[in-house]
């Protein structure tokens, strides 16, 4: 067999070679006459098909988590912003005189500035629940929905403290997100984040829950983030965190990154959460909550012992005339529980006192010089222009 392709490969390049025309394509065709004929004695040198293990027709992963995204994503949507930015720049250049002496063209007077970001259809009535950072100070807002419609969008009302918004938009037939139980959720458990990063389309990553109620972060002034290691990045803001039966959970707000993309660690707003803004948003045009004027802060371990308690706040400091101080509570106290419900910790007591109606009467039980104090006042509301997150 060697010989026999050793002779093809010289009758090649005697073909190759041939100094005319003519004789090289005689060459030609007589090898490969006798390649044809070579093929017939030798099955062999015809080409065999591959032998590779083909799985069954229509198989697929035993496990998937396919079924929830198909019945998430039809809910979330792209959301795309416009707003005109006024140029700063320096007054000589309306001066008539300058131009004319200059002889400058008229220089625009604002710049337009697109964005864009994700929302969730939370109701069939064309509620959009997104990112309150994602269409802050717009000035056109556009939604684009699954099947490809593009309908605009208003702002129904916006909350800043926990980067909430509630839009509306005019359309039929839309499909609202099943909303699931962000309570009943446990660390490891399967998550998928749904949005549209960097403008892309809708994409689908996949992770688990990595830690539940983190605070302290310094993204919004209310925190209790679901932590995330599904891929989160500029562009899903606004999008929907979902179960592995595609119900929401959370709406994905922020990640932490020194590059702007995701390093694993991202973060969402528990459904819980969404819910009560939004209801209030609809219900009452903005959301009102509740306040004392402390600043509560974390006890450490080895106080909490010495005091012989398990949970509990620290009052650290107390704005003057404000409802705590008029109800009696002092710097120094032990924040334990309010109307019955523990204080864990000071993002807790945060949390329970903006959750409380202002006007309701509380019963705040503290602990101070040893005794335990009970505090029955009415809670104040939380001003609008109050900036710092320490305060309750």
């Amino acid at each position: 067999m060697r010989s026999v392709l050793h002779f093809i490969q010289k009758i090649l390049l005697q073909g190759l070679n041939c100094p005319t025309a003519q004789g090289r394509i005689r060459v030609r065709v007589t090898s490969t006459l006798f390649l044809i004929a070579i093929s017939s004695s030798y099955p062999g040198l015809e080409a065999a098909p591959l032998n590779l293990q083909e799985a069954p027709p229509n198989s697929r992963s035993a496990w998937t988590l396919a079924p929830a995204a198909k019945k998430a994503q039809p809910s979330v949507v792209n959301i795309y912003t416009t707003k005109e930015l006024r140029l700063q720049r320096n007054p000589l250049f309306d001066d008539p005189v300058f131009k004319r002496f200059f002889k400058m063209p008229g220089l625009p007077e604002t710049q337009t500035q697109n964005s864009l970001g994700s929302g969730v259809i939370a109701t069939p009535e064309g509620l959009i629940l997104t990112n309150n950072h994602v269409v802050d100070s717009a000035d056109q807002i556009e939604v684009a929905l699954n099947d490809g419609r593009r309908v605009p969008a208003k702002v129904v009302g916006t909350d800043p403290e926990t980067d909430l918004a509630v839009l509306k938009i005019e359309a039929k037939n839309l499909t609202p997100i099943t909303w699931g139980k962000a309570d009943s959720l446990q660390i490891g458990d399967f998550v998928l984040a749904i949005g549209n990063p960097f403008g892309v389309g809708q994409t689908v990553t996949m992770g688990i829950v990595s830690a539940l109620g983190r605070s302290n972060l310094g993204i919004n002034v209310l925190e209790s983030f679901i932590q995330t290691d599904a891929a989160i990045n500029p562009g899903n803001s606004g999008g929907a965190l979902v179960d592995a039966n595609g119900y929401l959970i959370g709406i994905n707000s922020a990640i932490y990154s020194k590059n702007g993309g995701s390093l694993g660690i991202g973060f969402a707003i528990p459904e819980s959460i969404v819910r009560q803004v939004m209801e209030q948003i609809v219900i009452h045009g903005g959301v009102a909550r509740g306040w004392i004027g402390i600043e509560p802060q974390d006890i450490p371990a080895d106080a909490a012992a010495a005091l012989g308690i398990k949970s509990g706040a620290f009052v650290a400091g107390l704005v003057r005339n404000s409802p705590g101080d008029k109800a009696g509570v002092r710097p120094g106290d032990i924040l334990l529980s309010l109307n019955g419900n523990p204080i864990q910790n000071a993002a807790n007591a945060l949390a329970q006192f903006a959750n409380t109606r202002p006007g309701q009467t509380v019963r705040l039980k503290v602990l101070r010089n040893q005794r335990e104090l009970f505090l029955e006042f009415s809670i104040g509301r939380r001003p609008r222009d109050l900036d710092s997150h320490d305060l309750g």
